[in-house]
């Protein structure tokens, strides 16, 4: 089992892991989100782990940079747990790329719910009403109550969660080999990473036309016919030729910036 106490290097690594944690919103974009945040924070673990295997570390810093997103507080607690998970696989190699990945993947939207419904939806509110009342009465005071409640709180609780994730990492991945439950996981891990990233796909890619063609006094929605083959066609081939695009070696800028040409030059001759 994992030990209750952490070793001065750990100590070390997690501090220098929350130092950049608060880098999670510099680093974004919208191809990647949280990608290159989740690996400036993952690197001070990196490369203690990987000092002497340079090849395995770029394999490893290419793996966190891909796809990521979660609230910014509980994206700690991932992390931790990710360490433990490098960690594992470095020292036996009873863990691998894969399975790190959809761990991940599987718990990015339900920590991104739990941390909104927490920290946006209460924590947030409670301090803007205590710090609202103040700086009605023109009290500077409400404004850095405000601060301290809201940010001194998420501040606090990365730190913690840090700690937490890879404390129970460790002693979870234990559990989880003596019961032979891994292979187990892995598969759920996978199958709810792949729902994740459909739902995902499902609710933010909408590919709607707006061409309409007349025949006499009938108009025929061509939007209609189109989603009577099967809802949502269009979006999801747009989704799969970016997929192939992408595993052509296509830049995710460049087809960012092709896909917005695309969509004035169609919108111009009224297709979308």
């Amino acid at each position: 089992m994992a030990k209750n106490t952490l070793t001065p290097t750990e100590n070390s690594i997690l501090r220098k892991m929350f130092m950049n944690s608060g880098m999670v919103f510099v680093t974004f974009t919208m191809t990647k989100m949280e990608a290159n945040g989740f690996t400036m924070m993952m690197q001070p673990a990196l490369d203690v782990l990987y000092k002497d295997d340079p090849e395995g570390r770029k394999v490893a810093l290419r793996r966190h940079n891909q796809f990521f997103n979660t609230h910014a507080v509980l994206f700690s607690f991932i992390a931790g747990l990710t360490f433990a998970l490098e960690k594992q696989k470095v020292e036996n190699g009873s863990i691998d790329d894969e399975t790190i990945q959809n761990i991940k993947v599987a718990l990015m939207g339900p920590t991104a719910g739990m941390g909104d419904a927490f920290f946006f939806n209460c924590v947030r509110v409670i301090a803007a009403g205590v710090g609202i009342g103040l700086c009605e009465q023109g009290n500077i005071l409400g404004t850095l109550l405000f601060i301290a409640l809201y940010g001194g709180s998420q501040l606090v609780a990365r730190w913690y969660l840090l700690k937490i994730g890879y404390s129970m990492g460790t002693s979870f991945i234990d559990t989880m080999f003596e019961s032979g439950l891994m292979d187990a996981l892995t598969k759920a891990a996978s199958i709810l990473g792949m729902v994740m990233v459909g739902a995902m796909v499902a609710s933010q890619v909408n590919v709607n036309l707006a061409w309409n063609i007349s025949v006499g006094d009938t108009t025929v929605i061509v939007n209609d016919i189109v989603n009577s083959i099967m809802p949502g066609i269009l979006s999801i081939a747009l989704v799969f030729g970016l997929m192939k695009l992408i595993k052509k070696g296509q830049k995710p800028s460049t087809l960012v910036i092709g896909i917005l040409i695309g969509s004035i030059v169609l919108a111009f001759f009224g297709i979308f």
